[in-house]
């Protein structure tokens, strides 16, 4: 994936990424994105269904065998009711916070592993963060789709951009490639390209350059490779070049 994302940004559209510190690869990630310096690095927060950054010792309420747990919805219920779990996550997110910090990449934006900072306890956090660390843009997860989906975060979406203006956080208008996916392949990039609203459009993917030995058993279907090829394909290039549309970063905001 690391190879992918530089690749993408040197040979493709791709301007902006997200690191995830408590991964294996993350000394590797860095040390590409600082021979690239105008790549926009984001922090992905992870909260559920990954690697905490504090031992799992520190956090039993919000961990199991060494992880997050992978129910959301049992995730998110226990972030908003329990305050030991709220205590043990706020500690959490501070300590990727600061991994963050110590690689010494400007912060670009902030997301969430699973969309997740859009449950209000861990938005409000980031919110409590965002000074000392120079937060200054945030993802909104807020797509253009007329599935049940969208539907049923609206009101959620409609919360967080109140927030995040009171707070005077950037944030993109809408973003393409939740319903898509691992599934965002040069038809479909191509396909969204030319429907684009207008406004700030965040459009992401989960490119890779081939499989590698751990895998999320969950993104078993992901097209990863087809989703690298998307990014660097010529005709996708010339779609965006044919177009008014500008490649940015979160900053660019």
């Amino acid at each position: 994936m690391n190879e992918a994302i530089e690749k993408a940004y040197t040979g493709g559209i791709l301007t902006t990424t997200c690191l995830m510190v408590g991964e294996s690869c993350v000394e590797d990630a860095v040390s590409r994105a600082k021979r690239l310096p105008q790549l926009g690095v984001g922090l992905h927060v992870v909260v559920a269904r990954g690697k905490p950054t504090l031992s799992p010792k520190e956090l039993p309420t919000i961990t199991a065998d060494g992880f997050f747990h992978d129910n959301l919805i049992g995730a998110g219920f226990r972030y908003f009711f329990s305050k030991r779990a709220r205590s043990e996550l706020r500690a959490e997110i501070r300590a990727q916070f600061e991994a963050f910090q110590k690689t010494g990449l400007m912060l670009d934006h902030v997301n969430a592993h699973n969309h997740m900072h859009l449950h209000p306890t861990i938005l409000g956090i980031i919110l409590e963060l965002a000074e000392e660390f120079g937060v200054k843009a945030v993802r909104l997860p807020a797509e253009n789709s007329q599935n049940l989906g969208s539907f049923l975060l609206t009101p959620w979406i409609a919360l967080m951009r109140r927030r995040l203006r009171r707070a005077g956080i950037r944030f993109n208008d809408q973003i393409v490639g939740i319903s898509e996916t691992g599934m965002l392949d040069k038809t479909t990039l191509l396909a969204a390209i030319d429907q684009l609203p207008d406004g700030v459009t965040e459009v992401f993917s989960h490119p890779a350059t081939k499989p590698w030995e751990s895998m999320d058993p969950k993104a078993s279907a992901f097209k990863f490779e087809e989703e690298f090829e998307a990014l660097v394909a010529p005709e996708v290039t010339a779609a965006i070049n044919k177009s008014d549309i500008s490649l940015a970063t979160f900053r660019d905001i």
